[in-house]
């Protein structure tokens, strides 16, 4: 696998290890995979519900947590670090202003479209932007708009398939109906980017993920025309990730049959390893009696089955009685705890002999 570019960021090993919260991929697991050579991503949504002080809101616990969690993987690594920011966060500006004053090296921003993630960024800021993305036009959309409004062109684009873990950029019919692959939209993406590269003389890579945790897919993929991989599930899994150790079995004690997608709070679908705190959720047994954190624009208390905060901050203190586990479609292939380092190393053995017997097919 070789590197690849994201402005005058190079990073080694193409693999994006993609945000995951709450609190599943915080300092620990993001400097883990910068020192391997990849992009360690912290993800900012609910890390006021796992640090802070009472006598602070959420939101100031959130901003403060998020600056200690950056600070802190810088000390543990020199390589590339992100943050993962949703757009549907109420404090969304807040955690993109607070990224940037810390100079972190990317911000990735998808669950909706972020349309004014640019206006956030000073001049003089190295910062790199990249919405995440599951369509063609949405890719559009964005870097339309970032033209017109801020004269800027996307870093990357993310593109999420419709096997990927947590939020996904979808309809609940298109999911039924298995309408979309991640091949089809790469095929979209690519060549708008292809397109902006040309035009502003400039390379546009882009990522494509979702349910990807082999080698032999990040190969395929890659044959289409993109320059790295964002992988989730399979580095929850390791020794590094900030999750419990009760989170990281019930990644690899899922089967197929426990992970489906499911209606989340946040107004989208989202991919999850089904137990009974969800199945009393479908049931109406769950609901918030009020809203605590008011942490997403799109929840509605009134009509919500359930908090997602509350449910997510339990997951990973290993409470999956009140909580669940977000997970990608392909995480029943996961079956032993590990390190950054060995996943890493086995996609990449599985990606040069995926490459070498199509070259040679007797190999």
């Amino acid at each position: 696998m070789k590197p690849f570019q994201i402005g005058d960021l190079t990073i080694p090993v193409p693999i994006v290890q993609g945000g995951m919260g709450v609190g599943i991929s915080l300092s620990g697991l993001a400097s883990a995979v910068a020192s391997a050579g990849g992009i360690g991503t912290i993800a900012t949504v609910g890390i006021g519900l796992i640090q802070g002080t009472p006598d602070k809101s959420f939101r100031q616990n959130n901003k403060e947590g998020v600056i200690n969690e950056i600070r802190k993987a810088r000390r543990l690594s020199n390589g590339i670090l992100a943050v993962n920011i949703m757009s549907v966060l109420t404090n969304f500006s807040e955690l993109v202003e607070t990224a940037i004053q810390e100079k972190i090296d990317i911000i990735f921003s998808g669950a909706g479209l972020p349309l004014d993630l640019p206006k956030y960024k000073p001049k003089d800021s190295r910062t790199k932007l990249v919405p995440i993305v599951s369509s063609g036009r949405a890719a559009q959309i964005i870097a339309r708009k970032w033209l017109q409004n801020y004269n800027y062109v996307p870093d990357a684009f993310v593109v999420e398939g419709p096997q990927a873990g947590g939020h996904l950029g979808f309809s609940y019919e298109d999911l039924e109906s298995n309408k979309y692959t991640l091949e089809e939209l790469v095929a979209e993406v690519v060549p708008l980017a292809e397109k902006l590269s040309a035009d502003h003389h400039r390379i546009i890579p882009v990522i494509a993920g979702g349910g990807i945790t082999s080698g032999a897919q990040i190969r395929n993929i890659m044959e289409l025309g993109v320059s790295a991989v964002q992988i989730g599930s399979s580095f929850i899994a390791t020794n590094e990730c900030d999750a419990s150790i009760d989170f990281k079995r019930a990644i690899i004690d899922a089967t197929p049959n426990d992970i489906r997608w499911i209606k989340s709070p946040v107004g989208l679908p989202g991919r999850a390893i089904i137990n009974e705190f969800l199945l009393a959720a479908e049931r109406g047994e769950k609901r918030p009696r009020n809203c605590k954190f008011n942490c997403i624009k799109s929840c509605d208390p009134k009509t919500t089955a359930y908090c997602i905060a509350d449910a997510l901050s339990s997951a990973y203190h290993g409470d999956f009685e009140s909580g669940f586990a977000f997970s990608g479609m392909n995480a029943h292939t996961i079956n032993a705890i590990t390190s950054v380092e060995e996943v890493i190393q086995r996609l990449t053995a599985e990606h040069n002999h995926a490459s070498a017997t199509s070259i040679n097919p007797l190999l």
